[in-house]
């Protein structure tokens, strides 16, 4: 199908562009300085309709957020309404299949222990014999090897529960707690780490809404993790309906962006941009003939003064 000179140097225009750049009628109009906004939109809606584009609305999650937004699909060669609408359902699919694929943690490779020097004392050199003297000397003493010691153990690492009592002062000035505190509580304090919660999570559940003194920090930090200790979580999953897959991507209408399944879309238009309205076209023949009487009459009242 040959395309029209507008349409051609669009065409290859959109044709060179990179993936990801902008295809909505400002920036193309703003880039090709031949043709406007106008000019522009009636040369995608020409180009849609012989099978070299479409558009679609995206479904994009960012931070927990969904919005929508337009994307444009490019082909060179023109193609008809089975495949597009064959290809809308593949990237469905494949955006399907990567939303339920399982993610496979990293693996840290773990460091290997530093090599330690050896505690062993070393075998003494071999001493040559020396030569007998003329005269005998008396023997010098013997010397003795230090006893080497033994390396002490290293202290214990403490507790994430055992770390999170102890900042309690620090954070909040109405909780300090001494090693024997922490020591005495750190018990209570490891059964909200079984439960699945951070130290985030007990730190600010343990110092939110406090009174203006705590007489015993100790035994109201006891009571708040006796009181307020979270439930025990299911570790299977609970077996929910299953649902419909949500549809990332939906065809839009080319020329007013009406969203729709691409088998009403054909050519890219809906019903409304494909058919008219009548009522429209009658307005505006009736428009053009009474643009054309009023100019008549204009011209009419004109060579009328001009006569003597």
């Amino acid at each position: 199908m040959l395309l029209p000179e507008r349409e051609r140097y669009i065409a290859g225009y959109v044709d060179h562009l990179p993936d990801g750049a902008a295809m909505d009628i400002k920036s193309l109009a703003k880039s090709i300085p031949l043709y406007g906004q106008m000019a522009v939109g009636s040369a995608l809606r020409a180009l849609g309709v012989a099978g070299h584009l479409r558009h679609a609305q995206c479904r994009v999650e960012d931070r927990g957020q969904v919005r929508w937004v337009t994307r444009t699909f490019w082909s060179r060669t023109a193609r008809d309404n089975e495949w597009w609408g064959a290809f809308m359902d593949a990237e469905n699919n494949r955006a399907a299949q990567e939303a339920t694929a399982p993610r496979t943690p990293l693996r840290v490779p773990t460091q290997a222990p530093a090599p330690q020097v050896g505690s062993e004392p070393q075998a003494p050199a071999p001493v040559t014999p020396a030569e007998p003297a003329a005269q005998p000397t008396t023997p010098g003493p013997v010397p003795v090897v230090p006893q080497q010691r033994t390396p002490e153990p290293a202290p214990a690492q403490p507790s994430p529960a055992f770390l999170a009592l102890a900042q309690l002062g620090r954070i909040e000035p109405r909780l300090p707690l001494s090693a024997a505190d922490c020591t005495a509580l750190e018990s209570l304090a490891a059964q909200w780490f079984t439960r699945g919660v951070d130290t985030d999570y007990l730190t600010h559940a343990l110092t939110s809404g406090l009174p203006a003194q705590v007489g015993s920090p100790i035994g109201f930090v006891r009571r708040r993790l006796t009181d307020k200790i979270p439930p025990h979580l299911p570790t299977t999953p609970t077996p929910t309906m299953p649902r419909t897959p949500t549809r990332r991507l939906m065809a839009e209408c080319t020329e007013c962006g009406t969203p729709g399944h691409p088998e009403a879309l054909p050519d890219g238009l809906c019903r409304r941009c494909r058919t008219p309205d009548p009522g429209t076209t009658s307005k505006q023949a009736m428009g053009a003939d009474t643009e054309e009487d009023v100019h008549g009459l204009v011209a009419e009242l004109r060579g009328m003064l001009k006569r003597p």
